[in-house]
C-alpha cells in the first residue's frame, strides 16, 4: 500500500430538502472504475483526485463485507438500527 500526504476524495454525502421532506445519502467508492471521474469535477473540487477503497488498499473488496461493516459502524456511531430490507442491493 502506497501512502502519501495528498488527500483524495473517496465518498460523497448529500442532503436534499423539498416540500418538508428530507432525503439523505452517500456514495462510497469501493471497487469503482475511476476513469469516469476524468471527465468531471466531483463536487466542484478542482484540486483533489478521486480514489476508491480498492485503490487505497491495493486489492478488490467483497461488497457484502463492506456493506456489513459500513452498516454496523453506522449503527454504532448514530445509535441506530437499520432495517436490512431497506438497504439497497
Amino acid at each position: 500500500m502506497q501512502m502519501t500526504s495528498k488527500s483524495r476524495k473517496i465518498c460523497a454525502f448529500g442532503v436534499r430538502c423539498s416540500r418538508w421532506v428530507t432525503m439523505h445519502g452517500f456514495a462510497f467508492n469501493v471497487n469503482a472504475n475511476l476513469d469516469y471521474f476524468n471527465n468531471i469535477i466531483p463536487c466542484g473540487i478542482n484540486d483533489k483526485q478521486v480514489t476508491s477503497l480498492n485503490q487505497e488498499l491495493g486489492y478488490d473488496l467483497n461488497m457484502d463485507e463492506v456493506k456489513e461493516k459500513v452498516s454496523r459502524n453506522f449503527e454504532k456511531v448514530f445509535s441506530a438500527h437499520l432495517l436490512k430490507e431497506a438497504m439497497p442491493a
